[in-house]
């Protein structure tokens, strides 16, 4: 008998995908949770969510025993002759009372996980993520940089080309160095973007006439990919982001060769999308 991509084969399909590249930050068919965790910022996310999950299957689990007992206990052939009491001062107090503690014991780790997220530390590399219709422009600031570029997705069959994936691969991709805390600012050329890498637990509002602030730090190398999460026109599902994460010899390489490559870039030339 052979599976078919579909059901239980696409299924198995995934898992070996997922374990054949476990640092891969692409979606798979039929796969379940978060891609995985890059920074700290998103094994705190993950750690959150697991507790919430927990919380939820335990309460769903509660309320679905309750309405079994009460359908068996009370239905009409046990209760010929209904109760006919109005108000239980004691079950209504309870049924206030737990939920709210069940929600403050979700706030703590809540507002933890938030302070950490909006509290940025000293950053080792500032960038600026720009959004436009329907591409991102980058800007590297500091004496070692000093120069912008844009970075536009491929076409489906540049991306075959390049060995990239599709929809998700770009002709300039971000580069940034590994376990260093990096800042980065987003605005918008344009209407409002979303500047999303789920790996590093970054999705930040990229709004034009304003700077948004964020940061993450990369805890291992490799290549990730996010994406425009805001709905901002015809091509937003065309718009991704690609960034690599490389050692810090890699990363000053980079800055050297970039610095001369997208040195025209200075001068206030532009690039418009394909469409």
């Amino acid at each position: 008998m052979f599976l078919r991509k579909s059901g239980i084969g696409a299924a198995v399909a995934a898992l070996m995908a997922f374990a054949a590249h476990p640092a891969a930050a692409l979606p798979v068919e039929w796969g379940l949770g978060f891609q995985p965790s890059a920074s700290p910022v998103m094994d705190q996310i993950q750690s959150f969510h697991n507790l919430l999950l927990w919380i939820i299957v335990a309460t769903c689990l509660f309320v679905l025993g309750l309405l079994a007992w009460i359908v068996i206990r009370y239905r009409a052939a046990a209760n010929p002759v209904p109760s006919k009491v109005h108000h239980n001062t004691l079950l209504e107090v309870a049924w206030t009372l737990i939920p709210v503690i069940i929600l403050v014991f979700i706030a703590v780790p809540s507002f933890r996980l938030l302070y950490f997220q909006e509290t940025l530390p000293t950053p080792d590399v500032q960038i600026k993520a720009i959004g436009k219709q329907w591409f991102w422009s980058y800007e590297y600031s500091g004496s070692a940089a000093g120069f912008t570029f844009d970075s536009l997705g491929l076409s489906d069959a540049d991306a075959k080309a390049a060995g990239k994936p599709r929809l998700l691969g770009v002709d300039n991709a971000m580069y940034l160095p590994v376990n260093k805390v990096i800042e980065v600012e987003t605005t918008a050329a344009d209407v409002i973007h979303s500047f999303a890498m789920p790996q590093m637990g970054v999705k930040i509002d990229a709004v034009p006439g304003r700077l948004n602030k964020t940061w993450f730090r990369a805890t291992k190398t490799g290549v990730f990919y996010g994406q425009c999460s805001e709905l901002c026109g015809s091509r937003h599902a065309y718009m991704p982001i690609e960034l690599h994460v490389v050692t810090d010899a890699e990363y000053a390489a980079w800055l050297a060769k970039s610095k001369a490559e997208f040195a025209a870039l200075e001068n206030g030339a532009t690039r418009v999308a394909s469409k």
